[in-house]
């Protein structure tokens, strides 16, 4: 072959490897288009609601998809392409003109919109749009976003409105995968239902074990068995002496792995194709062309998570080298990821003090900037990627209280050993203060089934709303957003995980954690996986009544009337103790002094904060103006405080 032949080939190549149509989706059908019923969002007008299904085509070979695990096993078309099908949904303003040109991506939680949930105040999560109430208080449409939301999980059971994702099975592929169930119930048999279909349904080649606590050592005492029902499906005879809460591990033969981690690239050519392309590869036209000029993705917990893998993968380029996302808000998701883009993955797992804490996920990196593992000797950081070809998007992330005690929260802003590091200038982060993981607006206190307390009904709508405008400026006007509010070793306000370093009271009737989830270096390789070396993990740092000294203070919590935390505990009968999954705890504080003497309780009661009528409400009042002028909190969100201050 001529120089001047392997020349051409090689401009050749590079045209096609940077043209902007290899991210082109091969098909966007829309399938319906109406308008929300009844519905007029202050000066934008009415929105269209669009159902679609899209098809994309990724090329194994091309540097952007080689990340993706099984993906060189996976079927491919007439052009050497995998391809995968994912369910879209656009909300946008019906006069283009009136948008304010951001696309909101809100990564769905296990198929929900529970990030809807949060930002419009919505009372009970929604995925179906169809009543004017459905859109709640309507805070993302009366600012003009448009918004969109497509599938990313490949084991989303359609229905309920879930978005589904579909993604291609490696086919002959056989190995071990592993469940941990927790029934919290005393039904025996315990029905299981398995990730993956087994390869092998006699139970002698699978193994199950059961222990009480996630720390204590597996145990396969008399009494204990399990039989398949099906490939899906298996039968746990559950020995005495354990109780509702207990662990039951079980390793197994499995098939058919689907190539999980397509669902990022599903998300990348959704969103690109969206902000990029005039139709797609068939000519059906973009509904979106020539309304966007960025992109923010908003995640939350698992989608939060799933957010850190989207960057840290390198998934923020498309295949024409674009960027997808100029900001991303990840939003209760701590220092973890998700075990996604693995052989048998399981998306849906989280690592917990009491659940899951051997799943891939929870592993190192745990932050942004690139620092080294002492453990390890890796250096990483979820930025790598993204530094190395010049595309980090901005970031905005909040932490409830909770994943200090559940997602390692601590180590976003401590290296391997403990000591403080700082944030790059691109990187935002907000506790809010004494929340637990998720409450929708309207919530109440209550008990719950596991836990031993009360929950905590505070919202976290009205903080999020104000970092979602401050990024959007940050990306449309360069204005910088707040500093970051973030408790931290360098000035003690992050602090070891007992209660006489946290100080947290001692209130009669509620006991503090004897033990927060401790992230460890995962034996992968092992099966099943064992824990290396600990990370250090570390706290808030509480005063008298409870409250977090460090993070954003929504205007209840400056003059309270309880105490709040992020953390429950597990009651008698479902592993006492334990740290209760997600919830948070309540505890009022006593209405007058001889009554809180009487219990001993160290808090100071109502008649002794308040003694004067409009005390509370004057105070809530002062903290809320302060949060408005902080840009931490919006003028339009200053009455719901005020409102319910008495």
């Amino acid at each position: 072959m001529s120089q001047l032949r392997r020349a051409v080939i090689l401009i050749a190549a590079t045209v096609i490897f940077a043209s902007p149509c290899a991210a082109k989706i091969v098909k966007f059908e829309i399938l319906k288009v109406e308008s929300l019923e009844g519905r007029t969002f202050g000066t934008i007008g009415t929105y269209d609601r669009i159902a679609a299904r899209a098809t994309i085509a990724v090329a194994p070979d091309d540097i952007h998809n080689q990340v993706i695990v099984d993906l060189d096993r996976a079927p491919r078309n007439a052009q050497g392409q995998v391809e995968a099908t994912t369910d879209v949904e656009i909300l946008r303003p019906t006069v283009a003109a009136n948008g304010n040109r951001t696309l909101f991506y809100e990564v769905l939680n296990r198929g929900s919109k529970l990030g809807l949930a949060l930002f419009n105040d919505i009372h009970a999560v929604t995925n179906d749009l169809v009543k004017a109430a459905d859109a709640g208080n309507g805070f993302l449409m009366n600012r003009g976003y448009t918004v969109v939301w497509s599938g990313w999980q490949g084991d989303i059971i359609p229905g309920g409105g879930r978005m589904t994702f579909s993604p291609p099975i490696a086919p002959g592929v056989t190995g071990l995968a592993r469940e941990d169930f927790i029934f919290d119930h005393a039904d025996n048999p315990a029905i299981g239902t398995l990730s993956y279909p087994a390869a092998d349904l006699d139970p002698v080649n699978a193994k199950i074990s059961v222990r009480e606590r996630e720390a204590d050592p597996r145990t396969s005492p008399t009494g204990l068995g399990v039989t398949f029902e099906n490939p899906t499906r298996i039968s746990v005879k559950r020995p005495e002496g354990f109780d509702a809460g207990a662990i039951y591990e079980f390793i197994y033969i499995a098939k058919d792995p689907k190539v999980m981690g397509l669902g990022f690239a599903a998300t990348r050519d959704v969103v690109s194709f969206l902000r990029n392309e005039a139709a797609d590869g068939s000519g059906t036209a973009n509904p979106l062309t020539g309304r966007i000029d960025r992109a923010i993705g908003f995640g939350l917990s698992q989608s939060g998570r799933y957010l850190h893998d989207y960057l840290y993968l390198g998934f923020n380029a498309d295949e024409a080298g674009r960027s997808v996302f100029e900001g991303l808000m990840p939003h209760i998701s701590g220092g973890k990821k998700t075990f996604t883009n693995y052989r048998f993955s399981q998306p849906g797992r989280s690592p917990y003090e009491h659940a899951d804490m051997l799943y891939p996920g929870a592993d190192f990196p745990f932050t942004y900037p690139v620092i080294t593992d002492i453990v390890t000797g890796k250096s990483d950081g979820f930025l790598a990627r993204c530094l190395a070809t010049g595309n980090c998007p901005k970031i905005i992330k909040s932490d409830s209280e909770l994943e200090f005690y559940q997602q390692r929260a601590s180590l976003l802003v401590t290296d391997t050993q403990g000591n403080p590091i700082t944030m790059p200038d691109n990187v935002r982060l907000f506790l809010l203060s004494n929340l637990q993981h998720y409450a929708l607006a309207q919530d109440k206190s209550q008990m719950v089934k596991g836990c031993a307390n009360p929950t905590n009904p505070l919202n976290a709508g009205p903080a999020v709303r104000a970092l979602l405008v401050a990024m959007n400026e940050w990306i449309a006007k360069g204005t910088l957003p707040p500093d970051s509010r973030y408790p931290s070793r360098a000035d003690a306000t992050l602090a070891p995980p007992w209660a006489n370093a946290v100080g947290f009271p001692n209130i009669p009737g509620f006991a503090y954690p004897s033990r927060i989830a401790q992230p460890t270096a995962l034996k992968s390789e092992e099966m099943p996986p064992s824990k290396g070396a600990a990370y250090p993990v570390f706290v808030p740092k509480t005063d008298a009544d409870g409250r977090d000294i460090a993070g954003i203070h929504l205007p209840t919590l400056e003059a309270p009337a309880a105490t709040h935390t992020g953390w429950n505990l597990r009651k008698v009968g479902f592993s006492e103790g334990e740290l209760c999954d997600n919830n948070g705890s309540m505890m009022p504080f006593a209405a007058t002094r001889d009554e809180r003497l009487k219990i001993n309780d160290p808090r100071l009661s109502m008649e002794e904060r308040y003694p004067n009528a409009g005390d509370r409400a004057a105070a809530i009042a002062k903290a809320t103006q302060q949060l408005v002028r902080d840009r931490l909190l919006l003028e339009e969100d200053a009455g719901l405080f005020i409102a319910n201050s008495n």
